[in-house]
């Protein structure tokens, strides 16, 4: 298979009163990015403009085009996703923005599945500002895992100090215990294992897999998941051949060296990984959805309506985001090609009797 020149990177606006213009704009405007992808941004060039001139980039060049095919090699192109007239209200939720951010995303999801674009990557969006606009899912992951025929796709979110995954994502803490079993942990694990040999390129990763309970359940006293339900995950996960090893205390785990023996960290639940991830990611941090068959990244933190139009959000979770939408692409490739190289296994042949 012969890679591409440039990747057509396809770019969710996202909210456009948060900080996603903004970080995208900051981010494609760095023209070392511009050498290896083709941008293709979903969303509004008057929304850009608006920004450009906020945050002092109008010397940044956008060409409006049509469609994916129309795209310009080294240029930041812009599909306008809607002919209503926008407002940009920074700081504000508005069902328009709402409208706008589906829409983008409607429109990148079909370019992909067409070959249009090579990878998504999504700015971030309000889960209620679209959900009020219609948008019926509790967030990105969610959305692309429906449109993959519902295959299991996994949050996982990565730096350069570490890659953690979960295995259940925007589920009220309260019902965390419930949406937790041996087949779902077995699952994630191995759509996390298959992920870190495809997209990241580890030949044997090493998972951790955290516990749910204090002090992993102290045999029972505080709970039974971990010898019911995490335990026998884990021992029949070693038996299929991935390397999974726990059940690991979270605060234990996360306060020790621990954590640099490993590839992976399968949390049981959102805060229980993101937190940590956050705290010590924040501005470099990359949310990716493994497991799906497109490639999409995002920046791991929000909207941040309260700095939206200032001129001050980091770019640099976007652009490692847009960076490993193509490493992960590459990888891919590398992936599929040393499959169709491998050498088959020939029974032996039988003594022939003449």
């Amino acid at each position: 298979m012969t890679e591409k020149k440039n990747i057509n990177v396809g770019i969710t606006i996202g909210d456009i009163n948060g900080i996603g213009p903004e970080i995208i704009l900051k981010s494609l405007y760095d023209k070392r990015i511009m050498t290896s992808i083709t941008p293709i941004i979903y969303g509004s060039d008057k929304v850009l403009t608006h920004y450009k001139k906020k945050i002092g980039l109008e010397d940044v060049n956008i060409f409006n085009i049509k469609d994916a095919s129309s795209a310009k090699k080294n240029k930041i192109n812009v599909i306008n996703v809607s002919t209503e007239p926008l407002e940009v209200q920074e700081g504000k939720e508005s069902v328009n923005a709402g409208k706008t951010a589906v829409l983008a995303l409607e429109k990148a999801a079909k370019d992909i599945s067409t070959g249009e674009i090579d990878v998504i990557v999504t700015a971030p969006i309000s889960k209620s500002v679209c959900q009020n606009a219609g948008f019926d899912f509790p967030g990105h992951t969610e959305y692309f895992s429906s449109l993959s025929n519902g295959v299991e796709a996994l949050m996982l979110l990565s730096s350069s100090i570490m890659r953690i995954a979960l295995v259940t994502t925007h589920v009220a803490l309260k019902d965390v215990s419930q949406n937790i079993s041996k087949e779902k942990i077995i699952n994630k694990a191995k759509t996390f294992d298959q992920s870190l040999r495809k997209d990241f390129g580890i030949r044997k990763p090493k998972i951790a897999i955290l516990s749910l309970n204090p002090h992993s359940g102290e045999n029972g006293k505080m709970g039974n998941e971990e010898k019911d339900t995490i335990l026998p995950a884990i021992k029949e996960l070693n038996e299929n051949g991935v390397l999974a090893f726990g059940p690991f205390p979270s605060d234990g785990f996360f306060g020790s060296e621990a954590r640099k023996e490993f590839d992976g960290i399968l949390s049981m639940y959102h805060d229980q990984g993101l937190t940590v991830f956050k705290a010590l990611s924040f501005d470099e941090g990359v949310n990716y959805t493994s497991g799906l068959p497109i490639v999409r990244t995002s920046p791991d933190h929000g909207t941040a309506f309260d700095i939206a139009g200032k001129g001050i959000a980091s770019e640099t979770s976007m652009r490692n985001a847009i960076y490993l939408a193509i490493d992960v692409y590459k990888s891919r490739i590398v992936h599929k090609d040393s499959l169709r190289n491998s050498l088959e296994v020939t029974p032996p042949r039988k003594n022939i009797k003449k």
